[in-house]
């Protein structure tokens, strides 16, 4: 794959990403698809430039990095998951329940039916799966630094290293939410840094050894 492909595919990649949260608010799943592409677009994007500039480590820590966040994200939905259906058994209800009769939580008598030690019991839980994708998405940042970090040197944009730094940041800064903005902020800049490499700057790959005489 040539640069000039590959910088186009990263480009459109980190652009759908970009614009899935706004895609999403707008036509509910179809955001969701839009940034799922985006990922795969960057990923065939990192392999290649990985590819490019012989530098494994560009490809392999994004994908560590993405890896880790499904991971996160599935623990935490299983715990919410968890969570829900151990709290509305202790309410007596069930999902079969709930499908046959979708009036049977507004009709419940909710300030005698709960008990606040058991709710709090299922908050910890649902806390407790916060924290673990809390952890997930920090460490994954990480290796999306470290893969960014090595892009920048090798291509020359600055911009890539700065976008690593923001997704850090961004990352740790969820806890108080504002780092979603930072986040969607670094989507941005890497999509415009894929669309600033330039093409006449990048080595040929190395040519093949050759065979022993």
């Amino acid at each position: 794959m040539d640069i000039q492909t590959t910088k186009t595919l990263g480009g459109i990649g980190a652009l759908l990403m970009l614009i899935s949260p706004l895609s999403g608010f707008a036509a509910g799943g179809f955001g969701s698809l839009l940034g799922l592409v985006g990922i795969i677009l960057v990923l065939i994007a990192m392999k290649g430039l990985a590819d490019n500039y012989n530098e494994s480590g560009i490809f392999n820590n994004t994908l560590y990095g993405v890896i880790l966040t499904i991971v996160g994200a599935v623990v935490f939905v299983a715990t919410i998951v968890v969570g829900a259906v151990g709290f509305l058994s202790e309410l007596n209800l069930d999902l079969d329940t709930l499908s046959t009769d979708p009036t049977a939580l507004s009709n419940m008598d909710w300030e005698a039916a709960i008990d606040f030690s058991t709710l709090g019991e299922y908050i910890a839980i649902i806390l407790a799966g916060l924290v673990v994708l809390f952890v997930f998405v920090v460490i994954a940042a990480i290796f999306y630094r470290k893969s960014l970090s090595s892009l920048s040197e090798k291509t020359g944009v600055g911009l890539f290293g700065t976008t690593g730094l923001i997704i850090l940041i961004g990352a740790v800064l969820t806890i108080i939410l504002v780092g979603f903005l930072l986040l969607w902020v670094a989507l941005l800049l890497l999509t415009i840094a894929f669309f600033s490499i330039k093409t006449d700057a990048v080595p040929p790959p190395p040519p093949p050894p050759e065979p022993p005489t």
